[in-house]
């Protein structure tokens, strides 16, 4: 059984900067894309960056394009988002999942195997 647990979220100021993490078992982390999601209060998930299991490609949305980094430790089983320069619109619930399907990184949620719990994250103004 597949297993995504996150760690990381908090409070912090805007301006501040937070890392997040998601630890993966029961599976190859080799073979997995894997994407970290958002859902603010009364919006749907989107997703905010992703990376396929080659490590070859990468996408961050547009709002956060400069500011946060999405990266992986093979050896750990985890990926990382690392948050900076944080805004207040960056409050939500974020979510890590995995794709096991293929080499890519996809946008739309129902893609996506597997989920972790959510961690929150709040940025005061």
């Amino acid at each position: 059984q597949v297993q995504l647990v996150e760690s990381g979220g908090g409070l912090v100021q805007a301006g501040g900067s937070l890392r997040l993490s998601c630890s993966v078992s029961g599976r190859a982390f080799s073979r997995l894309s894997m994407g970290w999601f958002r859902q603010a209060p009364g919006k749907e998930h989107e997703i905010v960056a992703g990376v396929s299991w080659s490590g070859l490609r990468t996408y961050y949305v547009d709002s956060v394009k400069g500011r946060f980094t999405i990266s992986r430790d093979i050896a750990k089983n985890t990926v990382y988002l690392q948050m900076n320069s944080l805004k207040p619109e960056d409050t939500a619930v974020y979510f890590c999942a995995a794709y096991a399907m293929s080499d890519s990184v996809p946008l739309a949620s129902d893609r996506y195997d597997f989920w972790g719990q959510g961690a929150q994250v709040t940025v005061s103004s």
